[in-house]
């Protein structure tokens, strides 16, 4: 029964993650110990060397006692092993509530500028693909409606410029985790009048944590974290449904690369985009990952209490994910293969109705009414089986004499394209975010 809960109390299998992070905070830590006069010079060159001796051991994959609880006690076991009393001397005045919140915040520091980096990197990828084909007219879609012409290039940057706000995101979430909470003991804080800047500037923190209470009982910076990433993850999903509706067989409009696809085990004609299904899937991982820890965290009395220990696989798996999942997508991105045929073929006609509402404004008539009108002739175009150009100069005033013979001029999705200056607005946007991405 005591190897059971042992096994189910240890935590050492996935917070090892955080066995660099632990070792800079108590050499922080101990040469904090050092300058207060706890313990002497020679003693804090014993620990340092010691700790870097176990960084390496880490490093080099030797096994940790697996009947050792946490990452925390099972270094200073190490280091007790190895310089017997000295290093029981690093835990004065020390908890390990503090010592993990610590090393969290500073492990979600480095990832959160490893996951920005990644972002950069696909939307890099985004812009290159917009400048590619920064000509090409698709319908764009309502309700999955055809709705108007818009170009390709314009659809795909949207994704950056949410990227672009999910860094953002990333970043406000970083300037509240950039608080050390060491020196905040077990709940009451520490009697040994440690220099609380000094430990900060050694660990590259900007301030220091306020209130004990709250530093070793706060997770909201990881639950902002959580949140962060889900919303980006919303995003790649969003636009992998897209993708993989646009590559079936109905649509056509593009290819995604064979490397990034499966076949099936029965149907040798089959091509699964399996890559872009699996984003889509992993989003609700990452979801859940946000809801498991709001939900161990929504009960409990302050401070600590061990169920703070399920923060985190849900972290370490989230940061796994998003990171493959952006690396994936931008693969994805870079290999796209566009069927321009078949995009031009799919546009509908009746997808220039708002500019024939447009033009009847021109003319003087209420917007209102025009679209009355224009709703009238569409409908009698579908009834008759005709296209818009189609449709004869008299049959057009039949709905309203306001109509004349330019009206074909704007029967055409690049003059549609053009009336909204949508090029140019393409053009400026590559241009603000190659200048955001520098």
């Amino acid at each position: 029964m005591k190897k059971e809960f042992e096994e189910f109390n240890s935590s050492i299998d996935f917070d090892r993650l955080l066995y660099q992070e632990d070792i800079e905070g108590s050499i922080a830590y101990v040469k904090a110990l050092q300058k207060a006069g706890v313990i002497t010079d020679k003693e804090l060159q014993k620990i340092v060397d010691a700790l870097q001796e176990i960084k390496d051991e880490i490093r080099q994959e030797i096994p940790l006692p697996l009947q050792i609880e946490d990452i925390h006690t099972a270094i200073e076991h190490r280091l007790t092993e190895k310089l017997g009393e000295v290093g029981k001397k690093l835990h004065t005045g020390r908890s390990r509530n503090e010592q993990v919140v610590l090393d969290e915040r500073m492990y979600l520091k480095k990832e959160i500028k490893n996951i920005v980096e990644v972002i950069t990197s696909l939307q890099k990828a985004i812009v290159k693909i917009a400048k590619d084909n920064i000509d090409l007219i698709m319908p764009g879609y309502t309700h999955l409606q055809q709705a108007q012409p818009i170009l390709f290039s314009h659809y795909i940057l949207s994704l950056a410029f949410m990227l672009r706000r999910d860094k953002e995101r990333l970043l406000d979430c970083y300037k509240r985790m950039d608080t050390c909470p060491l020196g905040s003991g077990a709940i009451a804080g520490n009697p040994y009048n440690l220099d609380r800047k000094f430990l900060a500037k050694e660990l590259n923190f900007s301030k220091v944590s306020e209130n004990s209470i709250d530093a070793v009982s706060d997770r909201d910076f990881i639950l902002e974290f959580l949140s962060s990433i889900a919303i980006l993850m919303m995003h790649l999903s969003r636009f992998s449904e897209d993708f993989i509706i646009w590559s079936s067989s109905e649509f056509g409009f593009i290819e995604i690369d064979d490397s990034l696809c499966s076949s099936s085990s029965l149907m040798p004609q089959k091509k699964n985009p399996d890559s872009l299904e699996l984003i889509r899937g992993k989003t609700g991982r990452v979801f859940g990952n946000l809801f498991t820890l709001l939900t161990v965290l929504k009960g409990l009395p302050l401070t600590y209490n061990k169920d703070i220990q399920e923060d985190k696989e849900p972290l370490f798996d989230t940061i796994s994910t998003v990171l493959a999942c952006l690396k994936i997508f931008k693969n994805v991105m870079a290999t796209l293969k566009f069927n321009k045929e078949k995009i031009s073929k799919s546009i509908n006609s009746y997808l220039l109705a708002t500019d024939l509402a447009d033009y009847l404004v021109k003319k003087g008539i209420p917007f209102r009414e025009s679209h009355k009108i224009v709703s009238l002739l569409i409908r009698y175009a579908i009834e008759k089986n005709k296209s818009l150009k189609e449709l004869s100069i008299n049959e057009y005033h039949s709905f309203s004499n306001k109509f004349c013979k330019d009206i074909y001029d704007i029967l055409d999705y690049k003059v549609s394209v053009e009336r909204r200056n949508l090029k140019n607005i393409v053009k400026k946007e590559i241009q603000t975010l190659a200048n955001n991405l520098l």
